[in-house]
């Protein structure tokens, strides 16, 4: 199966315990996301992908504790931290329609309402009480909440993101 057929779905935070089990955050808002998954990839430091076989994940919080096939301790995960997870898309479940994988945001241009392009979204924040978003914007660094009245619109098909910016927001 080709890589475009693998969607970012999160990233290894730490070890959990020390049977081999992972703290996982999850870059889809419902956890179940990666609990439901038989299978994962995880991309190495040189960027190849590798799968495993999810032994158990469940829901920790905001987190997912991950064990995968042949871990089963402490060590044996270590090298793991930081790690990217991804899955096929054909495996995961269907979002709702104000929802996206990261890996379907990443690269969409982003504009104001009235149409001013600002630039591309490079990354995305984690921050616990919502996203950000990070637009590369004017040879800097655009940092956008992720809420509901300042995202418009996302349509994916089309590589676009609407925005509301905050007053202020563009100011230096």
């Amino acid at each position: 199966m080709s890589s475009s057929n693998k969607v970012l779905i999160g990233k290894i935070q730490a070890p959990h315990g020390i049977k081999g089990q992972l703290r996982v955050i999850p870059f889809a808002g419902d956890a179940s996301s990666i609990s439901e998954l038989k299978s994962v990839f995880l991309k190495s430091p040189a960027g190849a992908m590798e799968e495993f076989s999810v032994a158990s994940a469940k829901s920790h919080g905001q987190r997912v504790i991950l064990t995968l096939k042949p871990f089963d301790n402490i060590n044996q995960v270590l090298q793991l931290v930081g790690r990217e997870i991804y899955a096929d898309r054909g495996a995961l479940p269907e979002l709702p329609s104000d929802e996206f994988y990261w890996s379907d945001l990443l690269g969409l241009t982003v504009a104001t309402e009235e149409g001013e392009e600002l630039g591309q979204l490079v990354d995305i924040i984690e921050t616990g009480s919502n996203d950000v978003y990070v637009v590369k914007y004017q040879g800097r660094e655009l940092l956008i909440p992720a809420l509901d009245d300042v995202v418009v619109a996302v349509d994916v098909a089309s590589g676009r993101m609407t925005v509301s910016l905050p007053e202020g927001l563009l100011e230096l």
